[in-house]
């Protein structure tokens, strides 16, 4: 699909500069001692800047040398990442910036150390359609992505598991463009790839909640709690990935003068391993650390931990396609409330308590065939803005109007 592959290996050689040690939260509390045990890593993005000792002790890096991905002569500058808070929540942001040449073109790249395989990843990631400033129409590609180094061409131990999204379009494509791609492996020179995707051609501006599995053979990519690709066979991983987040121009073709600004941001980061959850039960464990005050915890590697709910169990496992409620059945129905709740709007933003009637569509695709469970009354758990009642974890169910 590009050839920016060659280059990724350059962004991941920073992984050998990444601390070994991990910060791990811990809940306190009587309830704790019920907790199961879960090797897992949630951050929630509460650091004071780019140069918060935090970063490197919990294992992330802040890329600063140059090479690619992107335009050649592009620099990565430690200011381009920062952690302003968002919509209501502390956020990662990602800035990349282009005048139309290499030495006037910044770009950003967060990531984390090379220890994780199998489970379950997930983040809740804001794109942008439009600069901030200039111009808009540049080639740009906002991530979420795992990768293995390439350590020789065609290296059978390569591994990359992409979301990618390019909201102006390049590769050869004209507009927008979301991606999920994995990797087997690939040669730069010349070039040859070999890897799957999958791909939605419309506007993901505005956050969206992004999660794959990778589990029993099987990398699984969802978007906003609906199952999108399934890739198999000789495209799954063999070996351990680091996680990472970049903000980067394909190129400069589209450039049209002046300077022009772009901004990514990222809500959280959840990873638990060996686990194939659901969108909605990772929406599950991610309320319980807030609501237990964590920002941060991790213990992949470390041989345990604790969830901030219960484990799936094994048949849950299995299945990582999206739950049809989040809620146990309500006891009660939404009756006469519901006559003062306006409908649910994919658009609108809602904070904790906000009540809406909506009845969830059968698939987990708003606007698509309705599920035939009637309206219901939902209330907003927290923030939510683009994430449909009934297929994932920030609504309640009230009951039937």
């Amino acid at each position: 699909m590009s050839k920016r592959r060659a280059a990724v290996a350059a962004s991941v050689a920073t992984l050998t500069a990444l601390a070994a040690g991990t910060v791990a939260a811990v809940l306190g509390g009587s309830a704790t001692a019920a907790l199961p045990t879960c090797a897992a890593l949630f951050d929630d993005f509460s650091y004071s800047g780019p140069a918060d000792p935090l970063i490197s002790q919990r294992g992330w890096s802040v890329r600063t040398n140059s090479g690619g991905p992107g335009v050649p002569g592009a620099s990565w500058p430690a200011s381009n990442v920062s952690f302003p808070t968002v919509d209501g929540a502390k956020s990662l942001q990602l800035q990349a910036s282009t005048d139309g040449t290499g030495g006037g073109t910044s770009q950003a790249e967060f990531l984390h150390q090379r220890k994780f395989f199998e489970g379950t990843y997930a983040a809740r990631v804001k794109f942008a359609d439009v600069p901030v400033t200039g111009t808009d129409g540049d080639h740009l590609v906002e991530t979420f992505f795992t990768i293995t180094p390439l350590n020789a061409p065609m290296d059978p131990d390569y591994g990359e598991i992409d979301f990618e999204y390019l909201p102006n379009g390049g590769w050869g494509e004209p507009s927008n463009i979301f991606y999920e791609t994995t990797w087997e492996t690939y040669r730069p020179d010349p070039w040859e790839a070999v890897n799957t995707h999958g791909e939605q051609r419309q506007s993901f501006a505005g956050w969206h909640d992004l999660m794959f599995t990778v589990s029993a053979g099987h990398v699984k990519y969802f978007i906003d709690g609906a199952q999108v690709a399934d890739h198999s066979g000789i495209y799954y991983p063999e070996t351990p990935m680091s996680i990472n987040f970049n903000l980067w121009f394909i190129d400069t073709a589209a450039h049209s003068g002046g300077t022009a600004t772009y901004r990514q941001q990222v809500d959280y980061l959840y990873h638990t391993v060996n686990e194939a959850l659901t969108p909605a039960q990772v929406s599950s464990r991610v309320n319980g650390y807030r609501a237990a005050g964590v920002t941060h915890t991790d213990t992949v590697g470390t041989g345990g931990g604790t969830c901030p709910t219960s484990t799936p169990t094994a048949s849950q496992s299995s299945s990582p396609s999206p739950s049809p409620s989040v809620s146990p059945t309500p006891s009660s129905t939404g009756g006469t409330s519901c006559a003062n709740a306006p409908f649910w709007n994919i658009s609108t933003v809602y904070l904790g308590g906000a009540r809406v009637k909506h009845q969830r569509s059968a698939n987990g695709v708003p606007g698509g065939p309705p599920s035939g469970d009637g309206v219901h009354l939902w209330r907003a758990r927290w923030w939510t803005q683009g994430s449909e009642p009934g297929w994932t974890g920030q609504w309640e169910d009230l009951g039937k109007c």
